[in-house]
C-alpha cells in the first residue's frame, strides 16, 4: 500500500479535496498535520489495515510530492549524500563519501520524473521541453540541478543534483577531512589575508568550490566582495557580499546575461575583491584585467588537470574573447595577474585532496615560471583501496612571503620545510 502507485493515487485524490492556493502559505508542519488527517480518513473509508508506522511513511511520501521533490526528498535530507544522479525513472545513484552507490529509490514512470523536473525548473523561471531539452537550475537551498529530457535523453529524463552543503566549510574542517594539512591551511589563510590573486584548479567534483568557500572565510569583514557565478553556490560569511548570477536566454533567444557581462559590471560596483565561481570563456580576460587593476585578492576556479594546464586553459579562454594579443604579452598578463595556483584532485578512493600549490614568479623567455611550494607525494594504496600519501612542503620559501611580511603576516620558516 505504501508503493509509489498508492502515493500517486492518494495524491490525486488530495488535489481534489484541498485548497492548493492555501498550501503554499502554511508552515510545513501544519501541511503535514492536515494531510495526515485527510489521508487517515481516506484510508479508514477504504478499510485499509496499514499500521501507524506505514501510515506515517505514506503521509510523508504524499507531503514530499506536494511540497518537495517526491522520492528524492529523503536523499536531499540525508547530510551524507553529496550528489544525486537520476538515470531515468528506474535508477537513482548517490555519491556518499566520494563513492557512487545504487539506491532502491525510483519514480513511478518517466512522466512522474518529468513532473518533478518541471517543478524544479519552473520555480526558478526556466523551462525544459523538446525545444529546449537541456537546463541548468538550482534548488532554493542552492543545490545545483542539471536536467536532460528527450529527445536528447534517449532512454528517458536524466537529472543530476549537486547538493549544497548547509554547513559552510572552513579550512579547519578541510584539514580534519584530509583535504589539507595544517601547514598548507595556514599558508592558504595567509595568502587570502595578504590579498594575493588565486586560481583554484581541478577536475569535476574535486572540491574547487568547497576550497574557495573555505578560503573566503579569511577575507576581512570590512571588504566589499562581488561574487559572479553560473549557479550561485558560494557561501561567503562577510556582511558586504553582492552576489550575481548569470541568466540564460529566454524562449525567443533574448535576454542572456553572461559571466563576462557580470565581470564587466562588477568593475563599476566598487569591489574590493571579485570572486568568479568558475572561469569558462571570455570572462577570463576581464578577470585578469580586474586582477591587474587594483582588485587584489580576487579568486576564481578553473577546470584543469594540473597547475600548468590551468594557465594553458586560461590562454584558450582569453582566445574565446576574440582578443588579438601576442602569446608572450598574453602570458605576461597572466604572470602579472595571478600569484598562486592550487591544484585539487578527487582520487580513486573518492577523497578530495590538495595535490599541488604553486607560486607564479614571472616570465622566463616566453614561459610563465612557477615554483611548487607544496606537493602531494603518493605512497601506494592501503588494504581497502585508500590512497596513501602526504602533502609535503618542497623546501622552497615562496617569494610572496616578503610581500606578506610587509603587510604584517608572518609565517614560520618551518612551514616550508626549512
Amino acid at each position: 500500500m505504501t508503493d509509489l502507485a498508492s502515493i500517486e493515487r492518494l495524491h490525486q485524490q488530495l488535489l481534489e479535496r484541498i485548497n492548493l492556493s492555501m498550501i503554499d502559505k502554511l508552515p510545513p508542519a501544519e501541511v503535514t498535520a492536515q494531510v495526515g488527517r485527510i489521508v487517515r480518513a481516506m484510508l479508514a473509508d477504504e478499510g485499509s489495515a496499514l499500521d501507524q508506522s506505514q501510515q506515517t511513511d505514506l503521509v510523508r511520501g504524499i507531503v514530499d510530492e506536494l511540497l518537495g521533490l517526491g522520492p528524492l526528498e529523503p536523499l536531499l535530507r540525508d547530510p551524507g549524500i553529496s550528489d544525486i544522479l537520476v538515470n531515468t525513472s528506474s535508477q537513482v545513484i548517490v555519491e556518499r563519501d566520494g563513492r557512487l552507490q545504487q539506491t532502491p529509490v525510483h519514480f513511478k514512470d518517466d512522466r512522474h520524473l518529468l513532473r518533478i523536473i518541471n517543478k524544479i525548473v519552473g520555480a526558478v523561471g526556466r523551462r525544459v521541453d523538446e525545444s529546449q531539452p537541456l537546463v541548468d537550475a538550482r534548488l532554493p537551498d542552492g543545490s545545483r540541478i542539471n536536467a536532460v529530457v528527450p529527445p536528447v535523453a534517449v532512454d528517458g529524463p536524466l537529472l543530476s543534483i549537486r547538493k549544497f552543503s548547509r554547513i559552510p566549510f572552513n579550512l579547519d574542517s578541510l584539514v580534519a577531512g584530509g583535504t589539507l594539512t595544517a601547514a598548507s591551511a595556514e599558508l592558504l589563510a595567509g595568502i587570502v589575508r595578504a590579498r594575493l590573486n588565486v586560481i583554484i584548479s581541478g577536475g569535476t567534483g574535486s572540491g574547487k568550490t568547497t576550497l574557495l568557500n573555505a578560503m573566503s572565510r579569511a577575507i576581512g569583514h570590512d571588504e566589499r566582495i562581488i561574487t559572479i557565478e553560473d549557479a550561485a553556490e558560494l557561501q561567503l560569511q562577510q556582511p558586504q557580499v553582492a552576489r550575481m548570477e548569470t541568466r540564460p536566454p529566454n524562449a525567443e533567444g533574448r535576454g542572456e546575461i553572461t559571466q563576462r557581462d557580470l565581470v564587466r559590471n562588477a568593475l563599476r560596483m566598487r569591489p574590493d575583491r571579485i570572486i568568479l565561481g568558475e572561469a569558462r570563456a571570455g570572462e577570463a580576460f576581464d578577470m585578469l584585467q580586474a586582477m591587474n587593476t587594483g582588485h587584489d585578492g580576487s579568486m576564481s576556479t578553473i577546470h584543469a588537470n594540473s597547475c600548468r594546464d590551468a594557465l594553458s586553459r586560461l590562454e584558450q579562454m582569453i582566445g574565446m574573447a576574440d582578443i588579438d594579443m601576442p602569446v608572450r604579452s598574453l602570458r605576461a598578463q597572466i604572470a602579472s595577474a595571478i600569484r598562486v595556483v592550487i591544484q585539487l584532485e578527487r582520487m580513486g578512493d573518492g577523497r578530495r585532496r590538495l595535490v599541488s600549490l604553486q607560486e607564479i614568479t614571472g616570465m622566463e623567455g616566453e614561459v610563465v615560471s612557477m615554483n611548487e611550494i607544496f606537493r602531494f607525494e603518493r605512497q601506494g594504496l592501503d588494504a581497502t583501496g585508500g590512497v596513501l600519501g602526504e602533502l609535503r612542503p618542497t623546501g622552497l620559501r615562496p617569494r610572496f612571503c616578503v610581500e606578506m611580511e610587509s603587510k604584517g603576516i608572518r609565517l614560520p620558516v618551518s612551514l616550508f620545510g626549512g
